[in-house]
């Protein structure tokens, strides 16, 4: 069905309310990318709970995954269209209790929720940079991070915690800045992207590409309708897949119709069983708050991920950790199994 009221973008920007966002704006201190090129006029966005004690030793830095963003805790409101989304691990008296520590999170470079990224306005003539923006690298965001933590501070994490792209940003932080990290939480996640996760990645960036509203990235000044949520949605959908096992679907949604009733069989073409009706959600759902560009770089940030890369192979990069650690697998997760 023909959607009308999809915004050619979910990204937010200047003009909406901010909610709990905080910026940092590096001017011209540009941000070095792994592809030779550099960000300049780059603005971090993020969120804190909890209070920096005196000498700074309390802070914990979470990374979010994929299309997360720096809402960790917090209800949904203006300037955040959903609750946090550690909101039960995250706050007063909770895991990650924020009476006892400094709590910080930020949007990833080239995300879509306040950090620059391709929705955001390019310094030379102030429209998206678009199909301008280049490839990034989860290294490429903890450098970016590296600069929140000098403005605000923090030489030295107590810890950096994070889940699936959130754990990638951890395990970079304590090879890259072992002196910075004191102790690791990584969840979820791996050392190096494998050929499967690659492959899963190449069908959502095929679904975009061949939406003809994708308009090769450039599509910013479509009208409402008018952007590129199906090849979005479709991709949203593949990624779901991968988040949850065989098993944990069956048990949830079994062989379960969604358009059957007592004058229709729901055996139809068209009519849909209850887990195409929960993809159709989620694709619904990112549509409305992510950006397609976005969601474009940052699963191939996903795809590039290698803590070996340039270091020698992943023996020598893991000695440089330094920092307490610990490794968590979902044994429900396909997409990052518990052997990695």
């Amino acid at each position: 069905m023909q959607r009308t009221d999809y915004p050619a973008t979910g990204a937010w920007h200047i003009g909406l309310p901010a909610g709990r966002r905080q910026f940092v704006h590096l001017g011209e201190r540009a941000v070095a990318l792994d592809v030779g090129a550099t960000l300049r006029d780059v603005t971090i966005a993020y969120e804190t709970w909890g209070t920096l004690n005196d000498d700074a030793s309390n802070a914990v830095l979470i990374c979010h995954a994929w299309t997360g963003d720096s809402h960790v805790a917090g209800a949904a409101g203006e300037g955040h269209a959903t609750p946090g989304w550690w909101e039960g691990i995250v706050g007063p008296g909770l895991a990650i209790d924020t009476n006892e520590w400094f709590v910080v999170c930020s949007n990833v470079l080239g995300g879509c929720q306040g950090t620059t990224g391709p929705a955001s306005p390019h310094p030379d003539d102030g429209t998206p940079y678009g199909s301008r923006f280049p490839v990034i690298t989860v290294r490429d965001m903890v450098r970016a991070q590296l600069r929140l933590a000098d403005s605000l501070g923090v030489r030295r994490w107590h810890a950096v915690v994070g889940g699936s792209m959130g754990g990638m940003q951890a395990l970079e932080w304590a090879i890259t800045y072992p002196a910075r990290v004191d102790a690791l939480v990584a969840i979820g996640t791996c050392l190096q992207s494998t050929a499967q996760q690659i492959a899963w990645g190449a069908i959502g960036r095929r679904a975009i590409r061949i939406d003809p509203k994708w308009r090769g990235g450039d599509y910013y000044d479509a009208a409402v309708g008018d952007g590129p949520w199906q090849g979005l949605a479709v991709a949203r959908m593949v990624a779901q897949v991968t988040f949850r096992s065989d098993n944990v679907f069956t048990d949830r949604f079994g062989r379960d119709l969604a358009d059957a009733d007592a004058e229709n069989s729901g055996i139809g073409l068209w009519d849909k069983f209850e887990v195409e009706r929960y993809l159709d959600h989620h694709g619904d759902r990112l549509v409305r708050r992510f950006d397609t560009n976005s969601y474009l770089l940052i699963g191939k940030a996903m795809d590039l991920h290698d803590v070996a890369r340039g270091r020698g192979g992943l023996a020598q990069a893991m000695r440089r950790v330094a920092s307490r650690t610990l490794a968590m697998g979902i044994s429900s997760d396909i997409l990052y199994p518990t052997y990695q």
